[in-house]
């Protein structure tokens, strides 16, 4: 297996595709997180809400973008993490999670991340910064 210290700035991590979301994920979701906002999980509710069905938790998708360092834990850590929201994701989208070297500099490694819907829209766009252990 590669390590994170050798990738170099302008290569990917391999790509994260996360399986089609599912209505039980965000129910799980909002288990976890202790929002209970019915338009993640009630078809109704959203719909009266003005969307075209249920979204998924924003924070949903960002804490999945995270997986993408999962097998680098031994190395070292996020130690920042930021995103924006580009657009919702939804009921059964597919989501691939990106990871691009941005810059090294020393002991940390700075990434673009990115989660990628299954038409090729960027849903979520943001920087991750890992720091490696000594």
């Amino acid at each position: 297996m590669t390590t994170i210290r050798d990738w170099q700035v302008g290569q990917s991590l391999p790509d994260v595709t996360l399986p089609p979301v599912s209505r039980l994920d965000l129910i799980k979701y909002a288990g976890a997180s202790g929002d209970y906002n019915p338009i993640h999980t009630i078809d109704d509710e959203a719909k009266k809400a003005g969307l075209p069905g249920i979204i998924a938790h924003g924070m949903w998708t960002m804490g999945n973008l995270a997986k993408l360092f999962t097998p680098y834990y031994e190395e070292g850590f996020v130690q920042n993490y930021f995103v924006r929201f580009q657009s919702m994701v939804f009921l059964h989208d597919v989501i691939t999670l990106k990871a691009t070297v941005k810059e090294k500099d020393g002991k940390t490694i700075r990434f673009d991340v990115a989660a990628v819907n299954q038409h090729g829209k960027e849903v979520v766009k943001g920087e991750a910064i890992f720091a490696l252990y000594d």
